[in-house]
């Protein structure tokens, strides 16, 4: 198993390196046209998110949505603040290109259980949490490639667990290969909320692994 994990974080490296070479000049137009279309709004943007045995970290991705307000300084609903470029950008998964960083860092792989929002880890219970995060989150994944099939945070969370527990580099292999297929389709989907929303009653626990103090407000 051990040997195995190694050919997967050279794998990783070694993707990482020639999709990062070539997605130079795509990334800077990108960052051009973001700048463009909503100049006051950064072209980049970091979120906190979770990551491997529980550790928090940050993510960053390009940008797919204006920093809009309304008349009460709250920013807009995001399916207002989605503008068609953003949408575009979403749709040919441009905005996760800027995650190589966080892959040549040792925080993402490739392929893995997508890095979630600390509260969204509330879906699952501290030993489900635990388990999923076992292994270092990925830009695709199971789930990510079965995600038409997830009515519920709880049914994503359930994909997660079993390639957690049914791992290996087959499993990886095949989960590539479909990502390829969506990218080549570019089915990916250009709503503002590609998951479900989150639903308070699919909470399993009130404190999430890692996190020093429960979440609750």
């Amino acid at each position: 198993m051990k040997i195995q994990r190694l050919i997967k974080r050279i794998f990783d490296y070694c993707l990482a390196i020639i999709v990062g070479i070539l997605a130079i000049p795509i990334i800077l137009v990108t960052m051009l046209v973001i700048k463009i279309a909503s100049p006051e709004s950064p072209v980049l943007f970091k979120q906190k998110r979770m990551g491997y045995k529980c550790k928090p970290f940050y993510i960053c991705k390009l940008r797919t949505m204006t920093n809009e307000r309304g008349a009460d300084g709250e920013l807009l609903p995001d399916e207002q603040r989605l503008k068609n470029w953003g949408k575009i950008i979403r749709k040919l998964s441009i905005d996760e290109l800027s995650q190589i960083l966080n892959i040549f860092t040792g925080q993402m792989s490739w392929i893995g259980p997508r890095p979630l929002l600390p509260r969204e880890m509330l879906v699952m219970t501290e030993d489900e949490q635990r388990e999923r995060q076992s292994v270092i989150p990925g830009i695709t994944g199971w789930e990510a490639v079965n995600e038409d099939k997830s009515d519920s945070r709880r049914e994503m969370a359930e994909f997660d667990l079993f390639y957690v527990r049914n791992w290996s580099l087959w499993l990886d292999f095949l989960i590539f290969c479909a990502t390829v297929k969506k990218l080549l389709v570019a089915n990916r989907s250009d709503d503002a909320h590609r998951a479900p929303k989150l639903n308070e009653n699919e909470f399993r626990t009130t404190v999430i692994v890692g996190e020093k103090d429960s979440i609750h407000e």
